[in-house]
């Protein structure tokens, strides 16, 4: 039987880190999944453990070579964002993956802003809000003042995508989406680094930069692959729907985070943006998306809890619960609240109207969200992925919520690892870019779905 060509894609999120492995058509004919017990910075901190990650790469890679059903023609990463692996000249870590929540300390944050403009002048310019070690570029720096003597020996600074991407290919590069996406490190205006990196000299310690589309011959043994420089994950997200729309939208990614991304909105981030959390990626050809954010999917399982302690009824029932036009006109006639977490459940006849309003208040907080990014762009159309788009309620609510625009529920198989193979598509696959990797389904404000 002759192998089948595919393209393996390393998905590295914070919990789960899996291995695909794609065909032509982009379905999934192989899956791994691993999960890693973290480990601990040099101050107790936790941390990813970086050497199980490695193994792990290698191991999953010598698996599937070894299988005789495939043949690999490429290989790309798409991991989460906003933490750089250190490596020296023989290209080993000099530290550990420390963690973007890791606390920042007051004194250099406040040294940093006052020589380079201030928070809102640099939070201007490289589109992201103050967010301490979530900006890639203060860990740098960071690393600078409290460690020169380990800073004088980094090689390169890599984003974690390109560390994966080093290990095969033994090329050292930098990504345009790992840059571009809440580090501090990019001038949105000028299309460039921000001068802040030129003066502290990090630019020596940053790889060349390579297009997302390109890729580099592999250094690992086995047959003649390509291997592309990986992507950030939610830039990589965002690539099936690039590839699949092309009339302005807004894809609402839903989970955790609820991201409201709108690339088809160039429009520098207001002072009043940034302080309701608002920041610019840049997508895979370099383009910057707009986007805002919300906790929600942690507020929706929390209060969940609640409402099932409260009603003495099973979390678990909350996952299909049908969507009911009554109790929520009932609900009309409630005050508004800033969250659903203050509102007393004594008011609440049953679990459903309480469920029912607990979403309600989401899509309110939502509307708020999603319209900074809306507003002055000709999008006609909203996806919604992640969890969200499974619940009726909410995706009835958005539909009432957004009359003027075409709402849908969007459902594609692991989206992250998809976009990080049709970033490279050209470099594996003999065939056509498809046309039918999204399943839509459309919620109408005037014919609501109630199940």
């Amino acid at each position: 039987m002759k192998a089948i060509p595919v393209i393996a894609i390393f998905d590295v999120g914070k919990t789960n880190k899996k291995l695909f492995l794609f065909d032509e058509n982009y379905r999934i004919v192989f899956e791994r999944s691993a999960r890693f017990t973290e480990t601990e910075d040099e101050d107790g901190d936790p941390c990813e453990n970086l050497e199980s990650l490695r193994l792990s790469v290698f191991d999953s890679l010598r698996e599937v070579f070894k299988n005789p059903q495939f043949e690999i023609k490429a290989i790309n990463f798409a991991t989460y964002g906003a933490s750089f692996v250190y490596i020296d000249k023989e290209g080993k870590p000099l530290t550990p993956l420390y963690n973007y929540l890791k606390a920042y300390p007051d004194a250099l944050k406040e040294q940093f802003y006052k020589q380079y403009g201030g928070e809102y002048t640099l939070s201007k310019e490289t589109a992201s809000p103050v967010l301490g070690s979530l900006n890639s570029g203060m860990q740098i720096y960071r690393l600078k003042y409290e460690k020169p003597g380990l800073f004088a020996d980094i090689q390169y600074a890599l984003h974690l995508p390109q560390y994966l991407s080093y290990l095969i290919s033994g090329e050292a590069y930098s990504d345009i989406t790992s840059i571009g996406c809440h580090t501090h490190l990019w001038d949105f205006n000028r299309h460039d680094y921000h001068h802040w990196v030129r003066a502290e000299g990090i630019d020596k310690k940053l790889a060349p930069v390579i297009g997302s589309d390109q890729v580099v011959p592999a250094a690992f043994p086995g047959n003649n692959y390509a291997v592309g420089a990986g992507l950030h994950d939610s830039s990589a997200a965002l690539i099936p729907y690039l590839v699949s729309f092309h009339e302005p939208f807004v894809l609402l990614s839903t989970g955790t985070w609820s991201i409201s991304l709108n690339p088809f909105n160039a429009e520098a981030l207001t002072e009043e943006e940034l302080k309701q959390d608002c920041l610019c990626y840049l997508e895979y050809q370099g383009r910057p998306v707009k986007a805002s954010r919300l906790f929600s999917g942690y507020e929706h399982e929390q209060e969940v809890k609640r409402i099932a302690t409260h009603f003495n009824t099973d979390a678990f029932n909350y996952r299909n619960i049908a969507y009911d036009p009554s109790v929520i006109a009932a609900l009309s006639k409630k005050e508004k609240a800033d969250s659903f977490s203050e509102r007393d459940l004594n008011e609440y006849a049953d679990d459903v109207a309480a469920y029912h309003q607990l979403i309600q208040d989401l899509v309110a907080q939502q509307l708020v969200a999603t319209n900074l990014v809306l507003k002055g762009t000709a999008v006609k159309r909203i996806f919604v992925d992640g969890g969200f788009s499974k619940n009726i309620i909410f995706m009835n609510l958005l539909a009432a919520a957004f009359p003027g625009l075409e709402v849908f529920a969007a459902h594609m198989a692991q989206a992250t690892a998809v976009g990080a193979a049709l970033a490279i598509h050209s470099a594996w696959n003999t065939k056509t870019l498809p046309n039918d990797i999204i399943a839509l389904k459309y919620y109408s404000t005037l014919h609501p779905q109630h199940s």
